[in-house]
C-alpha cells in the first residue's frame, strides 16, 4: 500500500475502474498498472464485455485510466457519485470508464462507404482516405461507426 494512504479495511474502496470491450493484453497492462501504484483490489466483478476492479484511492484509479486510455486510445470517462457525508462534508466515489475501440493504428477501415486507413490514435481518431489521402478526424465515441476490414 503506499505510504501515504491510511491502513484500510481490506474491502475498503473509493472508486471502480470500469474496463469495457478491453483485450487480455489491456487488462494486464491495468493489472500491471494497479500493482506499480501499491493499491490492492478491494474486489473484482467480470463482465460479459469487460472487468470492474473496485480500488482505494480515487486519484491512482484516474491516473491508471488515463494511462491506458495514452497507449490505446479509447474512452476515458469519470463519473464522480455522492457516497454520503462525514463531519459535513460530501464525500464522493468515483467511476473510471475506459471503453476500448475495435480500431488499431495502421489498420484499415470503412467509413462512410470508403475505405481509409487509421493514422493517428490521440484525443481523436484520425483516418487518411486511401484512395484521396483526404483526412477524417473521428471522436471516439463515434468509433462505433467505422468497421475494420480484415487484410
Amino acid at each position: 500500500m503506499p505510504k501515504n494512504l491510511p491502513p484500510r479495511h481490506l474491502l475498503y474502496f473509493e472508486s471502480i475502474l470500469q474496463l469495457r470491450d478491453v483485450s487480455p493484453e489491456m487488462i494486464t497492462y491495468a493489472q500491471e498498472c494497479i500493482a506499480k501504484t501499491g493499491m490492492r483490489i478491494a474486489k473484482t466483478q467480470r463482465h460479459d464485455n469487460g472487468v470492474d476492479y473496485y480500488l482505494p484511492d480515487k486519484e491512482l484509479t484516474r491516473t491508471v485510466g488515463r494511462k491506458l486510455k495514452e497507449r490505446y486510445g479509447g474512452v476515458f470517462q469519470l463519473s464522480p457519485t455522492l457516497f454520503g457525508q462525514k463531519k459535513g462534508k460530501e464525500i464522493y466515489r468515483l467511476t473510471v470508464l475506459y471503453r476500448a475501440v475495435n480500431v488499431n493504428k495502421g489498420d484499415k477501415v470503412l467509413y462512410q462507404g470508403d475505405e481509409y486507413k487509421v493514422k493517428i490514435m490521440g484525443n481523436d481518431i484520425m483516418l487518411q482516405d486511401v484512395k484521396t489521402g483526404k483526412k477524417v478526424h473521428l471522436k471516439y465515441k463515434d468509433a462505433g461507426i467505422i468497421k475494420n476490414i480484415k487484410n
